[in-house]
């Protein structure tokens, strides 16, 4: 395995890293942003206004979006693998 190789599966390790944290993360940035948004709209300055609501769209969106992270998880997995069995 040369340098090319390395920063290649670096580089897809990075891309799966990006696909599979980004609807979770986005998920909870719009809701901490709507949430933030009422606060100051309505001058209510309760922390856990801001944890709740974030925790559930957190754990829902984890729930609604597994296949697809499994999915992109297993097949770089797979990739890499068949990778390692065509080194040796």
């Amino acid at each position: 395995m040369n340098d090319a190789d390395v920063i290649e599966v670096s580089r897809e390790a990075v891309i799966v890293m990006l696909k599979v944290g980004a609807p979770v993360l986005l998920l909870a940035l719009i809701v901490g942003l709507i949430i933030s948004l009422f606060q100051a709209l309505t001058q209510i300055q309760e922390m856990t206004l801001t944890f709740v609501p974030k925790a559930i769209v957190i754990f829902l969106s984890l729930i609604l979006f597994m296949p697809f992270m499994l999915g992109v998880l297993v097949s770089f997995t797979e990739g890499l693998m068949d990778r390692i069995v065509a080194l040796g």
